[in-house]
């Protein structure tokens, strides 16, 4: 276990909760029905169900020491009065050259989903822009080679 903080913000937090809730109780649960029902066939050396259902239960007992040790170091994130620079829970548009601008949400790397436009400021990008302000240019290092952008705005 590490003493690292988990940046969340408390949208993140909250699903995270809801999540450890959910496995712990109603997921909890069910394994354990199947499980019984699955004992109940004998032969648990070739029961299939059986192997199944613990396979997934340990992956769920896994997942519940992940998130509490996620939530016991957790750090909201909160910089609604901050827009001078680009810090963990800030809002930026930047703009590649010759690219549509494009909004990121730098968030912490258990809440990062490139997808939906949250990258981790552990990532090359978030990373670069951190401490940044509007009209910088910065260059990130990417697996693709190395990309140029302006900041256009912070939220």
């Amino acid at each position: 276990m590490t003493n690292r903080q988990n940046y969340l913000t408390a949208e993140g937090a909250e699903k995270l909760r809801q999540e450890l809730t959910y496995l712990k109780g109603e997921k909890r649960q069910e394994l354990s029905t199947r499980l019984r029902v699955a004992i109940q066939q004998g032969d648990l050396s070739e029961n299939a169900d059986y192997i199944a259902t613990k396979e997934e239960q340990g992956f769920v007992e896994g997942r519940i020491l992940e998130l509490e040790e996620i939530l016991r170091d957790v750090v909201i994130i909160d910089n609604k009065n901050r827009k001078d620079v680009v810090d963990i829970g800030s809002r930026v548009t930047i703009q590649e050259e010759d690219f549509d601008p494009e909004t990121y949400h730098v968030v912490g790397p258990n809440e990062a989903n490139p997808r939906e436009g949250r990258i981790s400021h552990e990532s090359p990008i978030g990373q670069v822009l951190m401490g940044k302000k509007v009209n910088d240019v910065v260059s990130a290092k990417v697996p693709s080679g190395t990309i140029r952008f302006k900041i256009l705005k912070i939220e």
